[in-house]
């Protein structure tokens, strides 16, 4: 396993984040402590939840959370971890209310301290807000969060489906007051380029090679999610859950173009193929950065549900 040190902390995380949307709910007691323990042993120690997991099923809003954090409790391995939860997501009615202004210090205190009781502990590490709301200053929203850092329920912050400009601007403020910043951005980034277009916030974001140039010019790292593009590359479209009369992503590399369903093998071929052909155009640091480990043969069982890669 590789590991990555998160610039601007003293975090360490594999390379390999193992999501837990499914704790709880599809994953509890035994079967979710055979997954951590064989994440553990295969040398992983990043796990990522969020305040709003699974709203979406019965019985589910928190779930994830509790279930992490009763899992991690029965194994006794909360040392050898790093987890990072979100909060701070808009309503999705009717399933999960949330006040208009969900970015509001009040709410972001309420969202850090249900994390942390649910989750079974005083602290996490990494905290992320899920969405961006640009009615709230970037000021405001840094100043909340480091309420939280100065009386130690937060280690450090990251910022998911944000855009890369309003990290920026959050981080600038940050550096111009003596607080912490966004250190880490999660957001959906694979081989597929997703065919639906980014509207306004809050809404999810997919890192497009404009802000992957911007965010290795800011030194800032992406966990990305959704890192095999929902099983896109599967042979087996219905156990990947993706269904062949609506696709979602269209899939271009360099020249070439992987059509639905492409083996692993194909996909690292095409993909080792274009970092050669790019390297032979430019010596760019950006292209030489990129990993084929972000398309290999985990995708294949539903593994987008529970898997995401970190590119530094």
């Amino acid at each position: 396993m590789r590991y990555i040190d998160i610039p601007g902390t003293d975090l360490n995380v594999s390379a390999l984040c193992l999501g837990t949307v499914d704790f709880g709910t599809r994953l509890v007691g035994d079967d979710a402590d055979r997954l951590v323990t064989a994440f553990l042993d295969a040398g992983g120690n990043f796990l990522d939840t969020a305040h709003c997991y699974a709203f979406w099923m019965e019985n589910g809003l928190g779930a994830s959370e509790r279930g992490l954090g009763a899992c991690l409790t029965r194994l006794g391995v909360w040392d050898r971890v790093v987890v990072g939860t979100k909060g701070g997501h808009p309503e999705v009615p009717p399933d999960y209310p949330r006040p208009d202004f969900f970015l509001a210090p009040d709410v972001l205190e309420a969202d850090i301290n249900e994390s942390l009781d649910r989750l079974g502990v005083g602290y996490v590490p990494l905290y992320y807000l899920h969405r961006d709301d640009g009615r709230v200053p970037v000021s405001e929203i840094i100043d909340a969060l480091n309420v939280a850092v100065a009386d130690g329920r937060i280690g450090y912050l990251g910022a998911s489906n944000w855009t890369v400009a309003r990290i920026a601007e959050a981080n600038e403020y940050a550096a111009s007051k003596g607080l912490r910043g966004f250190a880490i951005s999660q957001s959906q980034w694979s081989l597929a380029v997703p065919d639906w277009p980014m509207g306004e916030d809050p809404c999810m974001r997919y890192v497009t090679d404009e802000d992957a140039a911007e965010y290795a010019r800011l030194g800032i790292p992406v966990a990305a999610y959704t890192s095999t593009a929902a099983g896109y590359f599967a042979a087996n479209l219905r156990t990947a859950g993706v269904s062949a009369a609506r696709p979602t992503v269209r899939v271009t590399i360099a020249s070439a173009s992987l059509p639905r369903g492409s083996t692993a093998r194909r996909c690292r071929s095409y993909w080792r193929g274009s970092c050669i052909r790019r390297r032979s155009r430019s010596r760019s640091s950006h292209h030489e950065s990129r990993s084929p480990a972000r398309c290999d043969g985990r995708h294949r069982r539903r593994a987008d549900r529970g898997a995401g890669a970190l590119a530094a």
